[in-house]
């Protein structure tokens, strides 16, 4: 579904019913990276899964600008259009920092967060700097060599041969993404603020971070380093995966988050 939002177009999918429980997608992916949580969760919960903007079958504003601020916003605003007041959110990597601005805008909304293979402190100089190298490599290459290389870091080195299905959906989707809405992307991120500082001491509501044992990207020490800013947060730790154990071992993520929500409902 598709609909018009903070002047973009967003596209979305809604799956089941009962309390609802919104899924935001990494970098660079879209909704479709949540599928086996889709099928896990519809049975109990709303499943709202959008695509954020730029990514997707999402649109960009025409000026392109865009904040790290929007993302959050929109579904937000997406929220509102489907009359969704409170919900459980879930983001992994960028997506996990974009649920820490949507508590910030929006804290009285959100009844839990789940924290997945991200981070909350700033970027170091070198990082922040290797983001818009990054943004400027994809626009002037595209994202075919970038996907078929980071593959390797998106999840665990030997899940490429041994997980192919997973590899190749992984590969479909970074493929697909916009290569100017990636950069985009990665511009408005290297701004934001710092969330391990200015918002998680306002968290108060339950919290889950869990993350892949063999993460490259959000090490576990950055989960650590999170569950120690939050006054009710449980850290899981996936072995034998990577940045993305929503789809290496979906079946104990699945766990992880509906043994982590029940206590909650």
């Amino acid at each position: 579904m598709i609909t018009q939002v903070n002047g973009i177009s967003l596209n979305y999918k809604v799956t089941g019913d009962g309390n609802p429980i919104v899924l935001i997608h990494g970098h660079p992916f879209d909704h479709t990276m949540w599928y086996p949580q889709v099928v896990a969760f519809s049975d109990s919960y709303k499943v709202v899964t959008p695509d954020l903007r730029g990514y997707g079958q999402s649109g960009l504003p025409a000026s392109g600008n865009t904040r790290f601020e929007d993302y959050a916003t929109d579904v937000l605003l997406l929220l509102d259009f489907l009359g969704v007041d409170s919900f459980h959110i879930c983001g992994l990597s960028m997506g996990g920092q974009v649920i820490m601005e949507m508590f910030r805008q929006a804290p009285g909304r959100v009844k839990s967060l789940i924290f997945a293979d991200t981070f909350a402190s700033l970027d170091t100089p070198q990082v922040k700097q290797g983001r818009y190298d990054a943004a400027d490599r994809l626009e002037k290459e595209g994202m075919d060599s970038y996907a078929d290389e980071v593959i390797y870091k998106m999840i665990k080195p030997s899940h490429v041969s041994s997980m192919p299905d997973v590899a190749a959906h992984i590969i479909k989707m970074m493929k697909a993404t916009s290569p100017s809405a990636a950069a985009i992307a990665l511009r408005a991120r290297a701004e934001r603020i710092d969330y391990l500082n200015e918002v998680f001491a306002q968290i108060n509501i339950p919290t889950l971070a869990i993350v892949g044992m063999e993460d490259e990207f959000t090490p576990v020490a950055k989960a650590e380093e999170m569950k120690q800013h939050l006054k009710n947060c449980t850290l899981v730790v996936i072995e034998d995966a990577g940045h993305m154990p929503n789809l290496e071992h979906p079946d104990e993520f699945n766990q992880v988050l509906l043994d982590f929500l029940a206590e909650i409902d």
